[in-house]
């Protein structure tokens, strides 16, 4: 495993790169911060949701300002349509552009491809990113991956979609689990807990009990496990090991009570 993402800032904006998936040279991708953008508020600055009450010419903004700092094109962008679920949507040329209005992606938690210059966009605000690069076959991934999410197996789901579709061997997948929140201040309630222990047998690792019906939750590390058991080699999977809530720099739905922005995971086969 290797441990932590880039921090990198330019032109005030500061976002995270993954080191393994800038050494291939394959891909464009980062993951944002709130730093940067023209937001205010609650949401201030680089907030990347309209469905957190901000302006839409604010949102557009800021997608126009990380769009330039990334290279990538704000027309052809690709977004998900998010419901905590495990549902992976094939992209192709053809959807090049299914952002703001007019998409027909709804209900999907993860995106993958393997044509080059297709912007892929997913949205967070605590859960887990993950970013999936197959640099044999060239394919990439991402995935959303909240509790419900991971206990309904998006990642292992992702890689076995990218194995069907497009022939990857796990044993090639560079993956990355992004910021999201962390174990020193996820707590969870049984009913949580429980499914977590119905979805990995190592539960043990990923759960700390802290109280009667509290408990201490671990979901990058959940997620890693899930990743391990398909057959991708610990040392291609990088773990960020930041944490949303504690840190000021990112956007929190559950330190901030739901009054917050969103962050993005952006990738693009160059």
């Amino acid at each position: 495993m290797e441990v932590g993402f880039k921090r990198n800032e330019v032109k005030g904006v500061v976002f995270y790169t993954i080191p393994s998936f800038e050494r291939t040279g394959l891909v464009k991708h980062l993951f944002t911060t709130r730093i940067g953008g023209v937001s205010k508020g609650k949401y201030a600055s680089l907030n990347l949701s309209l469905k957190r009450y901000d302006t839409k010419e604010e949102v557009y903004e800021n997608f126009k300002i990380i769009c330039d700092i990334g290279g990538f094109s704000y027309e052809d962008m690709v977004f998900s349509d998010q419901v905590h679920g495990n549902v992976i949507r094939k992209v192709t040329l053809k959807d090049k552009g299914k952002n703001f209005g007019g998409s027909d992606i709804s209900g999907v938690d993860a995106l993958m491809t393997n044509e080059r210059g297709i912007p892929l966009v997913t949205f967070y605000a605590d859960c887990v990113p993950l970013f999936f690069l197959d640099p044999v076959k060239k394919v990439i991934a991402l995935a959303h991956a909240g509790w419900r999410g991971t206990v309904a197996y998006i990642g292992p789901k992702t890689v076995n979609a990218m194995k069907e579709e497009y022939g990857s061997n796990p044993k090639d997948i560079l993956v990355g689990i992004g910021p999201s929140i962390y174990q020193c201040c996820y707590e969870v309630g049984d009913d949580v807990a429980n499914k977590i222990k119905d979805a990995i047998g190592e539960w043990g690792k990923v759960l700390v009990k802290k109280a009667e019906g509290k408990w201490i939750l671990d979901l990058q590390l959940t997620n890693y496990i899930e990743l391990i058991n398909t057959g991708i080699p610990d040392e291609n999977i990088t773990v960020s090991q930041m944490c949303t809530h504690c840190n000021s720099e990112f956007y929190s739905y559950r330190r901030d009570k739901g009054m917050t922005g969103s962050m993005a995971a952006f990738m693009e086969l160059s």
